[in-house]
């Protein structure tokens, strides 16, 4: 008799326990986050979900796949999802164009792009002063990459209206390999697959050094951002998504590469180098990554500039209007 009391107790106690949990999942924030679906832009993000630290914070976040940044930026300002993110470049056009948009944290900072030629070239192209009378590929003109491209050029004293550009989409690496093109703005795995066939590296903006010499330091990529109108009845939420991408981040500093590489959805790996895809995360997490999720004011200015130098943003332009700095105050 004691032993069927005993486990009734324990069978009550038991449900109850699961009417706990299920009220405290009940309870956790539903909220959509939509971003571009480069692999490397989305890891802080699937770190955090796989990790239950968006959880920790009270919030079930469902991640949308876009098609790319601009994408992403739509379905926010259209209302289809709660946040977007995207890089800085894609988020000051939404912005230019109208879009209310408030950016208040970030995730990444450094273009996920390299500047090389291809295997032909590579003896004749040695610099950024070379391009001149050459052609190269970038994913479209406005883009990200195309307007790194400009900047880089103006930097390095090169007249950007003497290179050809080839728009080829994100998959440069066939026609570079193929020497129909001289250079190209490219990405990994196709970035190592292009030095393996005897191709060059001119400048590697994933590579933290490299960019400080290139361009004076870091320039903000991927950030999150929100409706304008909704920023104070969504202050802390947005605060504890802060969080849990910050530690994300910290994550992402201190693991091995093979557990952040767990972290990702199995679909986004099926048919790739998963050894490729982690010696990627293990060569540059440290210098795309930053630690905290505070937005980097002099790195955010040199994506304007850079915008500035392609035409796309007017002189002048301010970006107290799309960044939001007091959302994370002194501490994020």
């Amino acid at each position: 008799m004691d032993c069927c009391r005993t486990n009734r107790r324990k069978v009550i106690g038991g449900l109850a326990g699961l009417a706990a949990g299920s009220l405290g999942l009940a309870q956790k924030k539903r909220i959509k986050l939509a971003f571009c679906s480069q692999l490397l832009c989305i890891i802080p993000y699937e770190v955090a979900r796989r990790r239950g630290y968006f959880a920790e914070g009270g919030l079930d976040v469902e991640l949308v796949y876009a098609r790319g940044g601009s994408q992403a930026l739509q379905f926010l300002v259209g209302g289809a999802v709660d946040y977007a993110a995207t890089s800085l470049d894609a988020a000051l056009q939404i912005y230019a164009r109208g879009g209310k948009i408030l950016r208040f944290a970030a995730t990444g900072r450094l273009p996920l792009f390299a500047l090389a030629t291809a295997p032909k070239a590579a003896e004749a192209i040695r610099s950024v002063k070379d391009l001149e009378g050459r052609t190269v590929g970038v994913s479209a003109l406005g883009n990200a990459d195309h307007v790194l491209l400009i900047y880089l050029c103006k930097k390095a004293g090169v007249d950007p209206k003497r290179i050809q550009y080839a728009t080829l989409g994100p998959n440069l690496f066939q026609a570079l390999k193929a020497g129909q093109l001289d250079a190209g703005m490219v990405q990994e795995p196709a970035l190592t697959l292009l030095k393996e066939a005897g191709g060059r590296e001119l400048v590697n903006f994933m590579d933290l050094k490299q960019t400080q010499t290139a361009l004076g330091g870091p320039y903000e990529f991927m950030g999150v951002a929100v409706r304008a109108a909704e920023r104070e009845d969504r202050l802390d939420e947005m605060r504890r998504l802060a969080r849990a991408l910050e530690k994300a981040l910290r994550f992402i500093h201190t693991a091995k590469a093979n557990l952040i590489a767990d972290t990702l959805p199995k679909e986004l790996i099926t048919g790739g180098n998963r050894a490729e895809l982690e010696d990627v995360i293990e060569r540059y997490r440290r210098s795309l990554y930053p630690s905290v999720v505070r937005i980097d004011w002099a790195a955010a200015e040199r994506v304007v500039e850079s915008q500035q130098e392609a035409g796309l943003l007017p002189p002048g332009f301010k970006l107290e209007g799309i960044l939001d700095l007091e959302v994370l105050g002194a501490q994020s």
